[in-house]
């Protein structure tokens, strides 16, 4: 089932369920995501691919991290966890990242398969990265341990 058909249907469920925040956060992602469609038109792109809602989502996840830390620190706990609260059901609809060692794993292959011999080469291993990992991969953790290992 596609991303979009899963938003709708748990909106449906979590709207039948009196599950508040859930439906209000579906209903944030929705919108979110029919703006980037609008935003698509001009290109004559009608839908937005599914790897950029993807992209899309982990944005939202990185901002609601953000606001979680500004929350905190501004001595607002509850904002903060219902920010928390967002983040779980959006990270609910993307892959699972990979963990350390498999980050690791991918990285070492993708420097020995584009040979690349020091930072100049760190565009090229991360197109390989993305190209060969990219639903799971967290680019945000992959640049710079593409960098320390370029480094040496």
């Amino acid at each position: 089932m596609a991303l979009r058909e899963q938003f709708t249907e748990q909106l449906k469920a979590a709207m039948r369920a009196g599950d508040a925040l859930r439906v209000s956060t579906l209903r944030m992602v929705l919108a979110k995501l029919k703006d980037a469609d609008i935003a698509s038109r001009p290109k004559g792109v009608p839908q937005v691919p599914e790897a950029e809602v993807l992209s899309l989502l982990r944005g939202m996840v990185k901002s609601r991290h953000e606001s979680v830390e500004l929350y905190r620190q501004g001595n607002r706990p509850e904002l903060a966890a219902k920010e928390a609260a967002e983040i779980a059901v959006i990270e609910g609809f993307l892959p699972a990242q990979l963990d350390d060692a498999a980050l690791e794993g991918a990285v070492a292959a993708a420097i020995a398969a584009t040979g690349a011999g020091g930072m100049k080469d760190m565009g090229r291993v991360m197109a390989a990265l993305k190209e060969s990992q990219r639903p799971a991969l967290d680019l945000s953790r992959a640049g710079p341990l593409v960098r320390a290992r370029l480094a040496r």
